[in-house]
C-alpha cells in the first residue's frame, strides 16, 4: 500500500477514535461501579422491620399465624419506622404525657395499651380532624359532652388532658361491657360502635381480625400495635434517644378560681407569666377571656419556670 497523507491521516483518525471509545467504556465501567456502590450504601440499611414472634394487645392475642394480619401489622411497622420524623417526636412526647394518661386509665380499669390508641389518634398533639374531632383523644363535640366535658365559645375540655383522658376512659368502659373484648373496644373508639355492629350483622363475625372494615378502621389497631412495639423497643428499631433528649413534664403550681377572667394576658402577668405559656399549660381556656356567670371553680396552671436544664 501507498503511503499516503490520506492514508497517513485516516489511520491516526481511525486510531484516535478507538481510543476514545476505550476511555469512553472505562470511564463508564467507572461510574457505573462507584453508582453502585453508592446505592448499596445509602439503601444498606433499609429492611424489613422486626416481627415478633408472638404479639397481644391488651393481653388478647394478635392472630399472626394469619398472613392477612402479619402483612397488616408488617405494612404499619415498616411506615412508622421509617416514618422518621414523626416516630421520633412520638418517643420525645411519651416522656411528658404518658405519666399523665397512665394513671387515668388505670383507675378506670382501661388496659395500660390504650396509651398508644392516644398516639395514633393524635400524635399527642391538640390536633382537630376534618370532621371536628379535636385533642389528644380525638372527641366529637357531642360525644364529649355525653360524657360531661364544658364546651363552649370560651372553654372546650376535650383539650384538658387529664378531663379528656377521662371521658375517652368513660366510652371504653361502655363499649366492654358490650363487647367483652378489648380489640373490639378499640375498633369502635375509631369507627363508632354503631359502625362496627352494621358490620358484625352484615358479616355475621364479630372478631375484629375477622372483619372487612374500612381501611381506616382496617389498618386502625395494626397502627397502635406498630406503635407499641416501636415506642417499647426504639433502639431495635432504629431510635436512639438519651434522657436528655425526651421532653420532660413541665413544673406547674396551680391558681383556683371562681369568677371571671377579664384579660387573660393581663392575669397571666400578674401571676408571673404570659399569656402564650399560660394558653399553653391550658389550652382548654379558648378565648382571651373567661366569663364564669355561673362562678364555677377552675383550677388554672402556671409554669414554674420556662427554662430548662441541658
Amino acid at each position: 500500500m501507498i503511503k499516503t497523507k490520506a492514508n497517513i491521516f485516516y489511520r491516526n483518525k481511525l486510531k484516535l477514535s478507538v481510543s476514545g471509545l476505550f476511555v469512553i467504556l472505562f470511564l463508564f465501567a467507572a461510574f457505573s461501579e462507584n453508582q453502585q456502590n453508592y446505592n448499596s450504601t445509602l439503601f444498606s440499611s433499609t429492611t424489613s422491620p422486626f416481627i415478633p414472634e408472638k404479639l397481644s394487645f391488651c393481653d388478647e392475642e394478635v392472630p399472626l399465624y394469619y398472613f392477612d394480619v402479619y402483612e397488616s401489622l408488617e405494612r404499619e411497622l415498616i411506615v412508622n419506622t421509617y416514618f422518621h420524623s414523626q416516630t421520633l417526636l412520638y418517643l420525645k412526647k411519651i416522656t411528658r404525657y404518658f405519666p399523665i394518661i397512665e394513671p387515668i386509665l388505670d383507675a378506670n380499669n382501661i388496659p395500660g395499651d390504650f396509651k398508644y390508641l392516644a398516639v395514633a389518634e393524635s400524635g399527642l398533639s391538640h390536633v382537630v380532624s376534618p370532621a371536628g374531632a379535636k385533642g389528644f383523644w380525638q372527641l366529637l363535640e357531642n360525644t364529649a359532652k355525653d360524657y360531661g366535658l364544658e364546651i363552649n365559645e370560651e372553654v372546650d375540655e376535650r383539650y384538658h388532658l387529664e378531663k379528656a383522658t377521662q371521658a375517652a376512659c368513660s366510652f371504653l368502659n361502655e363499649s366492654y361491657s358490650i363487647y367483652k373484648n378489648w380489640t373490639m373496644v378499640a375498633a369502635t373508639y375509631n369507627a363508632g360502635r354503631r359502625g362496627i355492629e352494621r358490620q358484625i350483622e352484615r358479616q355475621g363475625e364479630s372478631n375484629y381480625y375477622d372483619l372487612l372494615l374500612y381501611e381506616e378502621t382496617a389498618r386502625y389497631i395494626f397502627r397502635i400495635l406498630a406503635l407499641k412495639i416501636i415506642l417499647e423497643n426504639p433502639v431495635q428499631y432504629g431510635f436512639i434517644l438519651s434522657d436528655s433528649e425526651r421532653y420532660q413534664p413541665i413544673p406547674y403550681h396551680e391558681i383556683k378560681i371562681n369568677k371571671s377572667i377579664e384579660d387573660i394576658g393581663t392575669f397571666a402577668r400578674k401571676h408571673g407569666t404570659n399569656y402564650k405559656m399560660l394558653k399553653y399549660l391550658n389550652p382548654w381556656l379558648r378565648d382571651n377571656k373567661l366569663n364564669n356567670q355561673q362562678q364555677k371553680t377552675y383550677i388554672i396552671r402556671v409554669p414554674v419556670s420556662r427554662e430548662f436544664e441541658r
